[in-house]
């Protein structure tokens, strides 16, 4: 039975990028047989965020938004990464092993530090403890998009390293799982640039009403009035509406766009439609989202019973690996 991983920084409100670009994927592939494993990186989210009622609100929002869209704890094991300290254990047991050279060519590192993020120990060794989370499960897969694989070939140095070392094979080769091709989304935000928190340009998926209709409002676009004919392919605003159209609805309003004429559907309506599609999409994940509100109880409950599960196979891991090396 094949295993997949993946883990979910809890930086913030989760927003459509994030749903359309990994979300939707990891909850559609927790539906096929295997072993399917997720975590919360709460210990990565501390090289960015400073404040503990923050971290843990968006540890919890971070639950509940999975949850409520669909993924079920009893196909998919879910938990916090800091409650499976063996994961730690097994960290340091690779940077032991692990040279400089190889962390200095991390991308991550440097888009990071480019974007002002201080330059911290831990944001330095951050692809050793990606590397644990990901030998800990003895993971087969890590659904990743072409930026990240980096640090599944990384993790594979790693294990091959410590392999080398102590003569041993402890650790599982982990592989790339990739979207298929033309699945992946372009997910832009209200500028036009890649959807992203940090750049204030994000729609919060479970927005809704006003709200949702006022961010909706401030997508970018110019002041050409309705009738004047214009290229759909060029207007960003279109490749969010196919987001949630379906195809013939989406061709239909690109050629009267390009059309253009009386009666034509000028900005204010488009993001109009859009806003509906948005609300429509969402409107059942909202209200489980309003259940768990509710009742924290159970998204504590299935952190808790998936942090068990977790702690089971990692101490497996974590016990091969102290043995190779004479620990214990």
């Amino acid at each position: 039975m094949k295993s997949y991983l993946s883990g979910i920084q809890p930086s913030g409100l989760l927003h459509l990028g994030n749903y359309f670009g990994a979300i939707q994927h990891h909850i559609a592939l927790a539906q096929q047989p295997g072993k399917h494993w997720y975590f919360i990186a709460d210990f990565h989210a501390l090289t960015t965020v400073r404040d503990p009622e923050v971290l843990r609100r968006n540890v919890f929002e971070t639950a509940v938004t999975y949850l409520s869209l669909g993924l079920d704890p009893e196909k998919a094991v879910l938990w916090r990464q800091s409650d499976v300290p063996e994961v730690m254990e097994i960290a340091w047991l690779l940077s032991t092993v692990t040279g400089m050279g190889l962390l200095e060519r991390a991308h991550s590192f440097k888009d990071k530090t480019a974007r002002g993020i201080k330059s911290s120990v831990g944001l330095f060794t951050y692809p050793i403890l990606m590397a644990a989370d990901i030998l800990a499960y003895d993971a087969d897969f890590v659904p990743v998009g072409q930026d990240q694989v980096q640090h599944v070939e990384m993790t594979q140095d790693m294990a091959g390293h410590f392999h080398e070392v102590y003569n041993s094979e402890v650790f599982r080769r982990p592989e790339c799982l990739l979207p298929a091709a033309g699945a992946a989304k372009k997910v832009p935000g209200l500028d036009g640039q890649k959807m992203s928190k940090s750049y204030g340009n994000d729609v919060w998926l479970f927005e809704s009403g006003k709200k949702l209709k006022k961010r909706i409002g401030q997508i970018v676009t110019d002041s050409r009035p309705p009738e004047e004919p214009k290229d759909p392919d060029a207007i960003f605003l279109f490749d969010l509406l196919a987001l949630f159209l379906d195809p013939a609805e989406l061709k239909s309003l690109k050629d009267a766009v390009r059309q253009g004429g009386e009666g034509a559907p000028g900005y204010g309506h488009l993001k109009g439609r859009l806003t509906e599609a948005i609300d429509s999409h969402f409107a059942n994940a909202r209200a489980q989202r309003e259940d768990f509100l509710a009742h924290p109880e159970r998204v504590w409950q299935a952190l808790e019973s998936g942090a068990a599960r977790a702690r089971v196979q990692a101490r497996a891991i974590r016990d091969r690996a102290f043995a190779a090396c004479g620990i214990r």
